[in-house]
Formats: structure tokens, C-alpha cells, sequence
């Protein structure tokens, strides 16, 4: 199949993996494929790859290596976090209450819901505005004696806006409480700094950043309690068992120091086509609404609901013109009910239904993009009339 006329619009459900990052995985399939825990000289060339790529990225996040812990993706260093805190917490000082956003990732929402559900714990959303932002203050307002952690996402895959994370983990500092954030979709575009930012627990994911799918990283802070989910083996400091995978993590690590040294030169090439996206499509498209906070956003992130819009059938329509896009999270695509965090800044149903992702990368043009606002005010109005 010839995808070379293709678009591609959807860089935030994944990207493809950059060269350089391919070349510094591959030896590591074949030539040195040893296991990091044997003592033998393969397992100590592996074992060395693994730290030197730990300290790669605890470089990169401002970080102490031994506060790193690799795992398979994004949505794993999410649940470890939650699921590993709450239980800590509650062990340590009976420590009950779990507060998130309402606009998390399923990986955050999913978990807390199962550890209410299932396990006894006191689960209360943060307001949001209608931006999809948490305010500072409703953080120190809600937090009790009893709060365990605290969640709020750093900057969501579906409408791109950025949350005052620091600020917020500011005040869980000064309150003694756990702050969580999942950077899965941030780490790509802004400069981390896990001590400027206050954060106990912060996740990322290789994948988002032209890196190997299946491998992510789980930023603790010392001295944060943690109760392991995956127990087995002594690996990743007896918090996650099982055999590191020693190319997707040599690949995570070489993707990120990538991403992280050139945060300003992409959010400088991202934000021009961005913006002249938005605003050719509020101008030429009646009924539509940018979705998220209009500055406060991720530099490639533009998302659209468009008012009686099937936006199922406007992404098969999309696609059937040669351009990938998402209607928001690229786990939810095809559900036919309304998005949680839509739904959550208050739009209604028929506004919710018609939503449309388009998030920008490394193989966009300027011409791509007028290509993609030429077609698109004809196909919502065929999606409308669905």
C-alpha cells in the first residue's frame, strides 16, 4: 500500500519513529541482546545501556536516575503511580481520599474509578473551566487530612490545553499530599523539570515523541511511597518486575533527549500552521467551536466540535480523502458516545458528538496544511447531513 500521498494529521496519538532513534536501538536486538540482570559480559554490556539511558532521561527531567523506573508505556507508569500511591499512602497512614480532573486519560480515570469501585477508596473530581483547566486554589480547597493523591494531567491529548502543574504541586507539597501528573501527550512539546514542577509521580511514553512503542518511563521522587503492582524480580528497584526491554528503552531514551533539546525550535515550527489552522477553520466553517484553551495549549495541538457533526462519519471522511486525523483520544476513537472530558468543560451532546483532532509534526507542511482546510468545510457539511 502506497502511503506516500497520504496526510498525516494525528501526531499525538503516535509518531513515527525518528532515524537516529532507529539506529541506536538496533544493535541492541542482535549484537548485544543480553540480559541486564546476568552477570555474564552480554548482560553487563545490556545492564550498562540501561543505565546510561537512565541517566540520559533523569537528565533530561531534572532528575536523580534511581527516581527512574522504565516500564512498558504511559498508561502502565499511570497505573503504577495510582494504583501504587493509593495503596502505600492507605497503608502508611490510612490515607483514603483520591482526587483527579475530570479531563485525565482514561490510563488516570479508568484506575481511580477501579480503586473506588473495587478497592474502598474515596474518589472526588476537580472542577474544570471551560477550558479544561484545573485551578490551584480548588486543588487546596478539596484536598482533606485524608487525601492520598492528587492527579491532574499536564497537558491533555484531546483539547491540548496545559494545566498549572507547578502551582498545583506547589500546594499539595505544602499539604503533605502525593502529586501525580500524566505527561504522556506534554513531554513531546514542553521542557520538563520534575523539581520546578512539585510533582512526586510524572509519566511519560516513548511513542509520543518518535520513539519505539511500548516502552515508558515513571518518574517517583525520592522517599515516595510505592507499592508494586508487577511483583516478580528485583528489576527497576523492586518496583517493576520482568526483564527490561534494552532497545524500545535505549530508543525512549535517545527520542527524548531529542525532544527535550529542541522543545522551542518545533513548538517555533508547530505554531504558525497551528494557528493559521484555527483560524481559517472558525472563519470558513459555520457552527464551530475550537475546543481548549486558545494560548494556554500544546504549540501543535488544534481541536474542533462542530454543532450536528457525526464526527465518526468525519473522520472516515478524512480518511477516505488521504488524511489521518482523531477525534480526540486514540482510544476512544469510534465510540459512539460523547467525550468524557467534552462533556466535562460543558458542551452539550450534538456540539460534543462532532469533534475533530488535528495535532501537527515532523512531516507537515505548510502546503499540507491549505490542502487539509480545502477539503474540510465540505466534508463536515456532508458529516452534518449524515
Amino acid at each position: 500500500m502506497d502511503l506516500s500521498a497520504r496526510i498525516y494529521l494525528d501526531y499525538a496519538a503516535t509518531t513515527p519513529v525518528d532515524e537516529t532513534v532507529l539506529k541506536a536501538m538496533l544493535p541492541y536486538f542482535s549484537e548485544l541482546f543480553g540480559n541486564p540482570s546476568s552477570i555474564h559480559l552480554n548482560g553487563q554490556l545490556a545492564d550498562s545501556a540501561l543505565e546510561r539511558a537512565r541517566q540520559s532521561v533523569a537528565g533530561d527531567l531534572n532528575a536523580r536516575p534511581d527516581e527512574l523506573i522504565f516500564t512498558a508505556c504511559g498508561t502502565e507508569s499511570d497505573n503504577l503511580a495510582l494504583r501504587g500511591a493509593a495503596f502505600a499512602k492507605r497503608k502508611q497512614n490510612g490515607a483514603n481520599h483520591i482526587l483527579i480532573s475530570p479531563v485525565e486519560h482514561h490510563a488516570v480515570s479508568a484506575t481511580a474509578e477501579q480503586l473506588e469501585k473495587e478497592f474502598g477508596f474515596k474518589l472526588e473530581y476537580l472542577p474544570v473551566d471551560a477550558y479544561g483547566l484545573v485551578n490551584p486554589q480548588e486543588v487546596a480547597r478539596l484536598i482533606r487530612p485524608e487525601t492520598a493523591l492528587v492527579s491532574a494531567i499536564y497537558a491533555n491529548n484531546e483539547i491540548g490545553t496545559i494545566n498549572p502543574v507547578a502551582e498545583i504541586g506547589k500546594i499539595c507539597r505544602d499539604r503533605g499530599v502525593l502529586f501525580h501528573s500524566d505527561a504522556v501527550q506534554a513531554a513531546a512539546h514542553l521542557k520538563m523539570d520534575v523539581s520546578a514542577d512539585n510533582v512526586d509521580l510524572l509519566a511519560i511514553g516513548a511513542h509520543k515523541f518518535y520513539g519505539p512503542k511500548g516502552t515508558g518511563v515513571l518518574y517517583i521522587r525520592h522517599g515516595t511511597p510505592l507499592l508494586p503492582v508487577e511483583t516478580g524480580g528485583k528489576q527497576e528497584n523492586g518496583l517493576r518486575a520482568g526483564t527490561q526491554n534494552i532497545p524500545y528503552i535505549v530508543g525512549l531514551a535517545e527520542a527524548f533527549h531529542l525532544a527535550q533539546s529542541k522543545v522551542g525550535e518545533h513548538a517555533r515550527q508547530y505554531l504558525a500552521m497551528r494557528d493559521y489552522l484555527i483560524g481559517r477553520v472558525l472563519e470558513s466553517i459555520p457552527d464551530a467551536q475550537l475546543t481548549g484553551h486558545a494560548t494556554q495549549r500544546l504549540p501543535n495541538h488544534a481541536s474542533f466540535v462542530f454543532e450536528h457533526a457525526d464526527g465518526n462519519q468525519l473522520l472516515m471522511l478524512l480518511d477516505m480523502a488521504g488524511f489521518a486525523c482523531s477525534s480526540g483520544s486514540a482510544c476512544k476513537v469510534g465510540s459512539p458516545t460523547p467525550s468524557d472530558v467534552l462533556l466535562a468543560i460543558g458542551l452539550p451532546p450534538d456540539w460534543a458528538l462532532g469533534s475533530l483532532r488535528v495535532t501537527l509534526g515532523s512531516g507537515n507542511t505548510p502546503e499540507q496544511i491549505e490542502q487539509f482546510l480545502n477539503v474540510l468545510p465540505g466534508l463536515v457539511e456532508k458529516a452534518r447531513n449524515h
